[in-house]
């Protein structure tokens, strides 16, 4: 083997790659459609020679394995693990043993745009899933994105790719149903109307969700106190997992224009309660739409392609919660209908993008940008019966709108400006070294500069290697920042970004077309991690993690596939020097997809959750492993344009759990839904 040269040292300092045009038309030969992605670069590239360790899940893998939302999807790329919060069970993507109750480390994109919220930093308090049936395929990048994405691809960038009009065949409708009196439908057109290719999809549910019993909870712990005699927990008790959901999408492309719209609108209820006390009449309503307009121009000038964007997103939730059930007593009086909050969060997002790749400089694909942001929490509106005193609640003689005297958080509006560049170089043959940096400037914390450096080397014609280096960060949410009039967590306005330096090795074997092997090792650094520490958002912590993913995707037999993945990691809370909590140190995946008949086929799934740790100072034992077994039944034009699929969800009714917060005001933390049984049935109109 050839001894390394220098500049594959070099590559722990600086960004990303891309491979020449003669490896990539060679690869071609080797890898499906459904192999590139564009999330890594912005080119097209085969997630070998992609500069990042990235995954992609297309629309026939998300139908073979009968997934419903988006969470079903995620939880089968490696590294990556869904674990749910108590209030509404909003999931949390935990990456690599990077996790926090709000999920702000995880960039989560639909088509290339951020939906990120900016009060508590995440999909937003009423996320509410998303469903798959108009999803073309997802992007999933583990590790650092920042030079190119900005805020929060700081564990992990998942980019959600919607389907255009040359992905679906004329009208398609279809319904499923099943356990926890579950009804999902959905509606989509592909076509050409007036001269422009369109696609419309429009998909409902309603279900009354899993009713797993919860033993002890937060008002539990209330009423052993002998001091306060109060007998008011609503535990043993079912959480409150009910939803009804709508999302539309419509999709226009002409030439060099697209046009895509979106309506999102929950109806979530509380689920173990915001507090972790049971709550069985509380719920959040959002709505969410979304606009952007985008101009390609790939033939702009000699040398240079184009692309201008504008997006505007404006999103509401309205919450009613009853954070303590009827008959709690807090220390300070009785509350006879229970503590009752109604927080409600209004904002408004205007991007506008500009982009360009220049190809004039021999062995070089540059890409330059430059973009404005404005975030604007524009209404901030509360009631309750009750006011802080300390950590005591006082009752107040009823629900008092406190919108103008005592709100929870301030109105307030942030402006962005960034500009990136990126230099894809093929210095040698089979060698492409990516440096790329990104500047964000924030009106109310400053400016942030984030290197991106990838070494990929084509060691041979089936095998790559990557040497990667990445600089991200998280900026500080609008919660973190301006809360006020809450005892326990006080925002401060002068906090700076999380920021994380992620190294990577990673190789890439195709060992025939048939059989594909990834593996990769990490380490990463947190510093200035946001805490409320005691009661006061601030940088206090430090954390570091390193670990190992491997996958392997076989086609066995024309009949057969099979694919699997596993996962390690080890992360350090440096301030404590303890395991971090919750996230699972080990994870294994598999699939199996058999055609049994042109008609029928099966679908297989194993899933195992091990070493979850607790937080420090949290004496409960550690968080039981769980397996989980699905299976999908599918069967393809046993009619003509007709689809049947039967599934089974958690099929040996495993008892499976995520971890609630320390201490553990729900002891035994959350329960997952035990097995389910759902049948769908769609049909194409061509």
């Amino acid at each position: 083997m050839k001894k390394l040269p220098s500049c594959f040292l070099l590559a722990l300092f600086y960004v990303s790659t891309t491979p020449s045009f003669a490896t990539e038309k060679a690869f071609e030969g080797l890898y499906d459609d459904v192999d590139f992605l564009y999330i890594a670069t912005g080119r097209k590239q085969t997630v070998s020679q992609a500069p990042a360790v990235a995954s992609i899940i297309s629309a026939k893998t998300i139908r073979q394995i009968g997934a419903h939302d988006i969470d079903e999807v995620l939880e089968t790329v490696p590294g990556l693990h869904v674990s749910y919060s108590a209030g509404g069970y909003n999931p949390i993507y935990q990456i690599r043993g990077i996790s926090s109750n709000t999920n702000p480390q995880v960039l989560m994109l639909i088509n290339g745009i951020p939906i990120t919220n900016i009060f508590a930093g995440d999909r937003s308090q009423s996320w509410g899933g998303m469903p798959v049936e108009n999803i073309s395929r997802i992007e999933v990048i583990r590790g650092p994105g920042s030079a190119l994405y900005g805020a929060d691809a700081f564990a992990g960038t998942i980019n959600i790719i919607t389907k255009n009009a040359t992905e679906i065949d004329g009208l398609e409708v279809g319904a499923s149903a099943g356990s926890f009196d579950e009804y999902r439908g959905w509606l989509q057109y592909g076509g050409s109307v007036a001269g422009w290719n369109t696609a419309f999809s429009v998909q409902v549910l309603d279900t009354h969700g899993q009713h797993e019993k919860i033993d002890v909870d937060f008002q539990t712990v209330l009423d052993s106190n002998p001091f306060l005699g109060t007998n008011a927990s609503l535990a043993p008790g079912s959480v409150n997992l009910g939803r009804q959901s709508l999302d539309t999408r419509i999709d226009l492309s002409n030439d060099k224009w697209q046009i895509r719209l979106g309506y999102q609108q929950r109806e979530i209820n509380a689920g173990a309660g915001l507090f972790e006390a049971l709550d069985t009449v509380g719920e959040a309503n959002s709505q969410r739409y979304n606009a952007d307009l985008t101009y390609l121009n790939t033939d702009f000038s000699e040398n240079w392609d184009f692309k201008a964007q504008y997006s505007f997103f404006n999103t509401f939730t309205k919450t009613n919660a009853m954070l303590l059930p009827p008959g709690t007593d807090t220390g300070a009086g009785v509350f006879p209908n229970g503590v009752i909050g109604q927080p409600d969060v209004y904002e408004r997002h205007n991007r506008i993008d500009l982009s360009s790749f220049y190809t004039g400089l021999k062995n070089h694909d540059i890409r330059v940008g430059i973009g404005f942001h404005h975030q604007d929490q524009y209404k901030i509106e509360e009631k309750k019966n009750y006011t802080p005193f300390g950590v005591v609640l006082i009752p107040l003689p009823g629900v008092i709108d406190v919108s103008d005297s005592f709100p929870f958080n301030q109105e307030k509006t942030r402006k962005i400006y960034y500009g990136f560049i990126q230099d894809a170089w093929d210095f040698a043959p089979d060698w492409t070294l990516t440096a790329g940096l990104r500047y964000d400037h924030y009106s109310d914390f400053g400016g942030t500069l984030n290197p991106r450096l990838a070494l990929v080397w084509q060691t041979s014609y089936r095998f790559t290697s990557k040497l990667l280096y990445g600089r991200s960060f998280r900026a500080p949410s609008f919660a973190e920042q301006f809360n006020i009039n809450n005892p326990v967590a006080i925002g401060n306005p002068d906090l700076d970004p999380e920021v994380i330096d992620t190294y990577e090795v990673a190789f890439d074997y195709a060992a025939t077309h048939d059989l594909k092997v990834g593996f990769n090792v990490f380490y990463y650094q947190m510093s200035d991690i946001i805490r409320f520490d005691p009661t006061t958002a601030n940088n206090t912590g430090k954390q570091t993690g390193h670990g190992l993913e491997m996958e392997v995707n076989w086609k066995a037999t024309d009949k057969l596939t099979v694919y699997g993945n596993y996962a390690y990691q080890s992360s350090k809370d440096k301030g404590t020097n303890s395991d971090a909590a919750d996230s699972p140190q080990q994870q294994l995946y598999v699939r199996a997809n058999y055609t049994l008949t042109p008609t029928w086929s099966v679908n297989s799934q194993f899933n195992h959750v091990m070493d979850r740790q607790r937080a420090n100072g949290d004496t409960r034992s550690d968080i039981d492993d769980y397996s989980l077994v699905d299976l999908t039944i599918r069967a393809k034009e046993f009619s003509p344009g007709y689809e049947f699929a039967i599934s089974a969800r958690n099929l040996f009714n495993e008892d499976t759990r995520e971890p609630s917060l320390a201490p553990g005001a729900i002891a035994n933390d959350l329960p997952l839904a035990g097995r389910g049984f759902f049948i769908e049935l769609r049909k194409s109109l061509h």
